[in-house]
């Protein structure tokens, strides 16, 4: 999608009574979300994410003076060992949809053992475990975008 499209889509968006828009076509995917009257005067900035059509739909970012709130108000760090995300990408708890997940909780995992997918530039990338453990729990939601760095699975 052309960045002329683009600008074309916001500007329909913030002039007319639409709080979201999101199109999907051949090359990507485009959501654009209207920031609420309320927030507006904190952060005017509407704020729009294209992605591929397998990767994360857009979400507005977090103005600047609301980042501290959400640090404070974030869930504790996850305790036990860690299994983090190696790339951005979409997370897959199977090899195909309707398929067996790879691990559930409470499964016995060895090292070198593969327990998802992440999907990243349409390239389906099979993560193995670095650590031996049972699954405690698993952090990421089937089909969700996850970042780099980010803990999919605890182990114990």
């Amino acid at each position: 999608m052309d960045l002329r499209k683009l600008k074309t889509l916001v500007d329909l968006v913030s002039e007319s009574n639409i709080s979201e828009l999101e199109i999907t076509e051949a090359e990507g995917k485009v959501r654009i979300v209207k920031t609420p009257p309320a927030l507006a005067q904190q952060a005017p900035v509407q704020y729009i994410a294209a992605a591929p059509m397998s990767a994360q739909q857009g979400v507005p970012m977090a103005p600047a003076t609301g980042i501290a709130e959400a640090a404070a108000s974030a869930p504790p760090a996850p305790s036990g060992k860690l299994i983090k995300s190696p790339m951005v990408g979409t997370f897959y708890r199977s090899s195909a949809p309707g398929a067996k997940p790879f691990v559930e909780v409470g499964d016995t995992v060895k090292q070198g053992q593969a327990v998802c997918i992440v999907e990243a530039m349409k390239i389906l990338n099979e993560i193995e475990s670095d650590i031996d453990g049972v699954v405690k729990e698993i952090l990421a939601d089937n089909g969700q975008a996850v970042e780099y760095g980010q803990p999919l699975f605890v182990l114990e």
